[in-house]
């Protein structure tokens, strides 16, 4: 099993962010950029898997904001019965908790989901996970480029809300609540190649 590592946006190159949007200014309490926060999770997930022996690619280790084109043409070089596509985002629209998505239908990527989901209520139970049992599992489903166009099975994660407050100071910023996000991602990893590889 292959871990393909999608960091959504660009990050910080020599302190200018390199994605339009996708922060959020919190004035004296300070500021978060999803880029950076996207890659510290992703670095995270990195130094997890390499302790593990768990194989992985960091599609987009660039600073600038790679092309979404470009990340899935990098993912389509693996093999799609082997590897598994995780995309790593933080949310913003005035809501709290974290959510799961994957493309319309009911594939391999939702059982991924759902583990996903599992493993963040036992490093969050008292945090809301954002659900959709619509189609009986617990994804949100949508059409978004980097799920539709990979040819393996992929998620997205969208780890809590950059402009909820709350969430902001005591995760988001937090060296613990970083750490709960990057092993909830990596216990989900190791069931995912237990389970379904």
């Amino acid at each position: 099993m292959i871990v393909l590592l999608d960091n959504g946006h660009g990050g910080l190159i020599n302190g200018t962010y390199q994605t339009p949007g996708k922060r959020k200014d919190w004035g004296d309490k300070g500021i978060i950029y999803e880029g950076e926060f996207n890659r510290a999770i992703v670095n995270g997930i990195i130094e997890a898997l390499t302790v593990l022996e768990i194989p992985y690619v960091n599609i987009a280790p660039e600073y600038r904001d790679v092309r979404l084109e470009t990340r899935v043409k990098r993912a389509n070089r693996y093999p799609a019965s082997q590897s598994f596509y995780l995309s790593i985002h933080s949310n913003a629209g005035g809501g709290r908790g974290s959510e799961f998505f994957t493309s319309p239908g009911n594939t391999k990527s939702d059982r991924m989901a759902t583990i996903l989901g599992q493993m963040y209520k036992k490093e969050f139970p008292d945090r809301i996970l954002r659900t959709d049992f619509s189609d009986g599992d617990l994804d949100k489903e949508r059409r978004f480029f980097v799920l539709s166009k990979t040819k393996m099975p992929a998620v997205l994660t969208e780890n809590f809300f950059m402009d909820n407050f709350d969430e902001f100071q005591n995760i988001l910023m937090t060296p613990e609540g970083r750490r709960k996000i990057i092993n909830f991602h990596v216990q989900a990893i190791l069931a995912i190649k237990k389970e379904l590889f």
